[in-house]
């Protein structure tokens, strides 16, 4: 693992993780005290990379600095495909070895990191399928929770016009929605964050609403889902909330940003959505305390 400060955006730096021999990169951004809180580990969607988590548009928008802030260490990190292992892996993988690398990325950083009361996943897009893959996987890692942005199981567009390799430049408005809902540089800035769709990610994204059910029947963990104002990517109608939810084995929510496009990190709600990402996790972690202090009941 190596890390290196990051120009201009103090308190994040650049950090590479050995992911089973799969250099997997990120940005990385530590809280005062020595041991952290917990440890947010955030997961860009298709197409984007892990400065997505680290809007530098208008000050107060990055969850890497506000997560730091309040405690937490906060991981944002290029998925497998992007980054340092496009490389490596030139068609990305598919779910089951995203999942394999991530993993394996996280127990390279729990090396050299304290953890707190341990990970807790967020996830934009298409790092949503990751980020549930990954807290159904078993083998002992179990984070705190799972908040999840922009991603639901059916599909309110057709399937040739989703993310690929070579994106439709027709499907700008999908991504972002308005205009207003972003500062002007958000514009520039997201520019910079776009890479190129890997083939074997954008050929499962079409196979997701029948791969759902047997993705989130795994979780174990609470999860909570947050689709913009203007979601132009997904369903979320009743019918399609009930689907999305219904599968999952514990606690589930949907909720709306008002204000906000499918970007919602690179837009003005950006921080308002990620205090209430870490609202979560303070949830989750007083429900851990909680449990911790419960009085035993005796016969």
């Amino acid at each position: 693992m190596a890390t290196s400060p990051q120009p201009g955006t103090p308190g994040v730096r650049a950090l590479t993780l050995d992911a089973g021999g799969i250099p997997l990169s990120g940005l990385l951004a530590l809280p005062a005290q020595t041991v952290p809180r917990a440890v947010v580990v955030a997961l860009h969607g298709a197409g984007m990379s892990a400065g997505y988590f680290d809007s530098r548009a208008r000050p107060g928008l990055s969850l890497l600095e506000l997560g730091a802030s309040l405690g937490y260490t906060v991981l944002s990190l290029d998925r497998p495909g992007y980054g340092a292992s496009a490389a490596a892996l030139p068609e990305g993988q598919e779910l089951a070895g995203q999942t394999e690398t991530l993993l394996a990325a996280l127990e390279d950083f729990a090396r050299g990191h304290e953890l707190g009361a341990g990970y807790f996943l967020v996830a934009h897009s298409s790092g949503g399928r990751l980020a549930l893959s990954a807290a159904g996987a078993g083998g002992g890692f179990a984070p705190l929770g799972v908040d999840l942005c922009g991603l639901g199981r059916r599909f309110a567009a057709e399937i040739g016009q989703l993310p690929g390799a070579a994106d439709l430049r027709g499907q700008w408005r999908r991504h972002w929605g308005a205009l207003r809902f972003y500062p002007p540089d958000a514009f520039r800035q997201g520019a910079e964050l776009i890479r190129p769709v890997p083939a074997l990610e954008a050929r499962e994204t079409m196979r997701w609403p029948e791969m759902y059910p047997e993705v989130a029947a795994r979780v174990g963990v609470p999860v909570r889902f947050t689709f913009a104002e203007q979601e132009l990517w997904w369903r979320t109608d009743g019918v399609a909330l009930e689907e999305l939810l219904s599968p999952l084995p514990r606690a589930a929510e949907a909720v709306r940003q008002p204000d906000s496009g499918h970007n919602i990190s690179l837009g003005w709600a950006a921080r308002t959505y990620h205090l209430r990402v870490l609202a979560f996790l303070e949830e989750r972690l007083l429900a851990g305390d909680a449990a911790l202090t419960a009085p035993v009941a005796t016969p």
